[in-house]
């Protein structure tokens, strides 16, 4: 007889447990934290906003005026915001009537309602400067710095002398005998531009450079110069520098300069043309008439 086994039950799987989520925000929560990063740079806006809403409000109501500029120079005249001194750095030849012109600012004028920008780009209209930079100092301070043009070389043009700087600007059309002896001559249309580099190469040629009177821009192309014994050079274009060296070794050698010459033609490369000065014609003794 067979025997018959129990059946055991199975077990029962258990059940699945939900896991502990926190509980979803809402939409504006969600919408507050996307745009956290606005919050901020929204606020200090708002804040500046009312800052100058109120500002704006204070100097309508307490300046005095018939417009902003005039009730803001109120304001700042009760707050004691004037000017009391202007500071000049840096001048040394522009004209100080000139200058105090082109600052057009007055001891008791508001200082906060000066517009610098503007004083600074009539600075720069001065011929003697260069660069111009001006800053407010509260209470009543105003500091100018400027940067004057250093004269470089007269310029000779249509009978009246300029002065000028090494980029070829016109620093001063009076005055100009005081640099006289004392700066290099340049004469001629387009000599301003092309001055710098034939001053440079004269530089490094001193026993040449006291020879020379003036130098007469050609055509706008090349340079003649003129020696304190009348002579004339006439260099070649776009080769200044190698020219005036073999001049100098020509006068070493030979006594070029010394000679009684017109002209020292150095425009070819492969040659010299001389020519010499023309010499006086000897008076001739009176004859006596035939009778």
């Amino acid at each position: 007889m067979s025997r018959v086994r129990p059946v055991r039950p199975r077990p029962q799987p258990k059940a699945l447990e939900a896991p502990n989520l926190p509980d979803r925000p809402g939409r504006w929560k969600l919408l507050l934290r996307r745009r956290r990063g606005l919050m901020r740079p929204l606020a200090t806006l708002a804040l500046l906003g009312m800052i100058g809403i109120g500002l704006a409000g204070t100097v309508q109501g307490l300046g005095t005026g018939t417009n902003w500029g005039e009730k803001f120079g109120s304001i700042s005249g009760r707050l004691r915001l004037t000017l009391r001194q202007v500071v000049i750095e840096g001048r040394e030849k522009t004209p100080e009537p000139l200058l105090r012109a082109a600052i057009g600012a007055n001891t008791g004028d508001a200082i906060l309602t000066l517009r610098l920008a503007d004083m600074r780009a009539r600075i720069e209209t001065i011929n003697w400067v260069q660069t111009a930079t001006v800053e407010r100092r509260l209470p009543g301070t105003l500091v100018i710095r400027i940067t004057e043009r250093s004269p470089f070389a007269i310029w000779q043009t249509e009978g009246s002398f300029r002065l000028i700087d090494r980029a070829g600007n016109v620093v001063a059309d009076s005055n100009v005998q005081a640099f006289v002896g004392q700066l290099p001559v340049v004469v001629g249309r387009g000599a301003p531009a092309a001055a710098a580099a034939l001053v440079e190469a004269l530089a490094q040629q001193p026993s040449l450079q006291p020879r020379v009177s003036a130098a007469t821009r050609i055509g706008e192309r090349r340079w003649n110069l003129l020696l304190t014994n009348g002579t004339s050079v006439m260099l070649p274009e776009a080769a200044e520098a190698a020219a005036l060296a073999k001049l100098v070794e020509l006068q070493s050698s030979q006594q070029l300069l010394d000679r009684p010459l017109a002209i020292i033609d150095m425009r070819l490369p492969d040659r010299l043309v001389l020519r010499p000065a023309a010499e006086k014609p000897q008076p001739q003794p009176n004859q006596a008439k035939k009778t």
